[in-house]
């Protein structure tokens, strides 16, 4: 995962204490600098490093630019000047942090040096009037829990937008000609999202994999050979050794594709016609692409590898997502569902080795079984149609239930009837990506950034809100 690196305008208002403004952006700054945060700073565009005119608005804006900011951060050290402020913001395009330190108590004349709750005010009223969406973290004093948190979630909210607005999907083959479910609209992506569809066709696939094969020298060198060594250690076995080394040309063959069209992400047609070439499934050779950090997802979604890019930069890139059906209502729990697919999930997402076997459903070998471990997920699935694009996410908890084959979760959901109007009253369908975290707050405030529409499942806005509020 990149780094995510902020602009850094701290701002002041002429009227109030500019000795105060200074010396409340070097607090900030060091306070970044002991989280971490990379930024750029604008020490060298004025004398005092603080945004405040025309002048120094422009020149920032170039230095920003030239650094290739991800997000600006504008701190009001004092009142601020939003008009500046704004101007500076829509410019430069990019996730907007909007937040001051915390007034001290007035003088004992009455004096305030700084009034920067009333110029945050100022500067959100002004935000809009330039139809610019921000991000409000509460006023409050730099060393507050709220402040680190606010920072962090914003960082993981601008390596959100960062993804999804570079994002090039690798599309290996067309959809199953059944699934009508998972049609996308690739030129409405490109103009509204500016989100590209590398379609290859499945030839090209095979073509690789035979390839890759034809590389083996037995001196353990060539990139199959490590890729084995590789599944040596992480996978169990239930499959012949030709199968095996075919699942390791293929998670070759796919690294190769996507590293050649520049992809961050990719979907397959993972049936029929892949098993008629080349005797499995692609499952497991999915999983191995899918640990390190490139989705892959099943029956050529292309809106589900998008919403897996989105669940994983809101991670900041910590943990892996996992691909899902929702398949079937559990036997004992009124609100448990079961989350499985052929065997395409990560091997760090599993409570046990994954095996190599063949799937639910199917004749061919190449899928994975485990069950994933328990605890806190989210659930998320980007999806669109009629020109309406939505985000439906929430938090569910991993539970027991009955064995299962393929990788496969069984969840509790605070309602699964409500959840399961929303999936079949749409624009979704039976596809979602989880991960083992709760990025649903992340999430939900990139949508304002993206364009779509957050939608929740669950009756927590409020608390969402809350929490980004720092209650």
């Amino acid at each position: 995962m990149d780094t995510i690196k902020l602009g850094y305008a701290p701002t002041r208002r002429s009227i109030f204490s500019a000795p105060d403004a200074r010396k409340y952006r070097a607090i900030i700054a060091d306070k970044l600098r002991e989280l971490g945060v990379e930024f750029v700073d604008i020490d060298d565009i004025n004398e005092e490093g603080l945004l405040y005119d025309e002048e120094s608005r422009l020149r920032v804006l170039e230095k920003f630019r030239a650094e290739k900011v991800d997000g600006l951060f504008l701190p009001h050290c004092n009142f601020g000047t939003e008009f500046i402020c704004a101007r500076l913001a829509r410019d430069l395009g990019k996730p907007v942090l909007l937040w001051g330190p915390l007034d001290e108590r007035p003088l004992p004349d009455g004096t305030r040096l700084r009034d920067t709750q009333c110029g945050l005010f100022a500067t959100g009223k002004v935000l809009r009037r330039f139809q610019v969406p921000f991000t409000y973290m509460t006023n409050c004093r730099v060393d507050d829990p709220v402040f680190e948190r606010g920072i962090r979630d914003f960082l993981a909210v601008c390596n959100v937008v960062k993804v999804f607005r570079s994002t090039r999907i690798l599309q290996i083959g067309p959809r199953p000609y059944e699934f009508y479910s998972t049609m996308c609209n690739e030129g409405e992506l490109l103009e509204r999202f500016g989100i590209e569809c590398v379609p290859v066709p499945l030839p090209e696939l095979t073509r690789g994999v035979k390839a890759a094969k034809a590389e083996v020298t037995g001196d353990g060198n060539s990139d199959v050979e490590r890729q084995l060594a590789w599944m040596e250690e992480h996978f169990r076995k239930n499959c012949t050794t030709e199968q095996e080394l075919t699942v390791a040309a293929m998670a070759v063959a796919m690294r190769r594709l996507l590293k050649k069209y520049g992809c961050n992400a990719g979907c397959i047609q993972c049936w029929n016609e892949l098993q008629h070439e080349l005797g499995i499934m692609p499952c497991a050779a999915n999983s191995i692409l899918n640990e390190e950090g490139t989705p892959i997802t099943c029956e050529t979604d292309v809106h589900g590898a998008i919403t897996s890019l989105m669940v994983e930069a809101a991670d900041m890139g910590r943990k892996r997502s996992f691909f899902a059906d929702w398949t079937i209502r559990h036997p004992d729990d009124p609100n448990g569902e079961l989350l499985q697919h052929c065997g395409p999930w990560p091997c760090s997402v599993a409570r046990e080795k994954p095996t190599i076997t063949t799937p639910l459903a199917f004749d061919h070998n190449g899928a994975l079984t485990a069950e994933a471990k328990h605890g806190e997920v989210t659930l998320a699935r980007f999806d669109g149609d009629n020109g309406r694009y939505s985000l439906l996410l929430g938090n569910a908890e991993g539970i027991d239930g009955p064995r299962g084959m393929g990788t496969y979760l069984w969840v509790r959901v605070q309602n699964i009837k409500r959840m399961e109007a929303k999936i079949v009253e749409g624009p979704y369908i039976h596809h979602c990506a989880g991960i083992h975290d709760n990025v649903v707050p992340v999430l939900y405030e990139s949508c304002k950034y993206l364009g779509i529409e957050p939608d929740l499942y669950d009756p927590i806005e409020e608390d969402v809100k809350a929490y980004l509020r720092g209650e």
